[in-house]
């Protein structure tokens, strides 16, 4: 699969890793340009690109980036694309957007808000980049980790899905975007490395 992956830090950097070493052509790409992510393509085999090369030509595009950086990304290039938002939001880091903070609003429907016409799924947003590295495990391990996967496309949730099992992983239903607050921080699910059933547990068990 064609992949182009928006970021390079922790989660970006890992799937960039991650996904080049399972077949995909990956293209990597950042805020800081091309000839920052030398030493990652050298590494991985990846396309290092701008922000246009990752997204043009991409059957996928994964977003791993500050959230306060999303309103800065062009739009108008994600027009009908799959995207697979990683993203989590901070106060402390990406400043007050009252609608998250008070919860009336999932993180990735305000992200949907601003890429309009993007097919966005939340996933990847709920694991540690090193056992997004390390922790992947064969279907039906008995400790394989699972991950909640929402959106509100159900073939473009199937292929974000398929790929979250490729990666080693168990990928749960966790509902539309407006119910991916239920994966967000500080609820029982992020960072915890549950199984499917915990996962569900966990979603069910959110409270706003």
């Amino acid at each position: 699969m064609k992949i182009g992956i928006i970021g390079s830090g922790h989660i970006g950097g890992t799937l960039t890793r991650r996904l080049s070493a399972l077949g995909h052509d990956v293209t990597v790409a950042n805020s800081r340009g091309p000839q920052s992510l030398r030493d990652l393509s050298a590494e991985t085999g990846a396309t290092a690109g701008t922000i246009e090369d990752a997204v043009q030509g991409s059957e996928l595009v994964v977003i791993a980036v500050p959230l306060k950086a999303v309103p800065d990304l062009p739009a108008e290039l994600f027009q009908g694309r799959l995207v697979l938002d990683a993203d989590n939001y901070y106060p402390q880091r990406d400043g007050d957007v009252p609608e998250l903070l008070d919860r009336s609003l999932s993180s990735s429907r305000w992200t949907a808000d601003h890429l309009k016409g993007a097919r966005v799924v939340k996933v990847f947003n709920n694991i540690q980049a090193a056992h997004l590295m390390d922790n992947g495990r064969p279907a039906g391990s008995p400790d394989r980790i699972a991950l909640p996967v929402a959106g509100d496309d159900a073939d473009a949730k199937r292929v974000a899905m398929g790929l979250v099992d490729e990666l080693g992983f168990d990928p749960v239903d966790a509902g539309t975007l407006d119910e991916s607050w239920r994966q967000q921080p500080d609820t029982p699910v992020y960072g915890t490395d549950r199984d499917a059933a915990g996962v569900r547990q966990g979603l069910a068990a959110a409270r706003p």
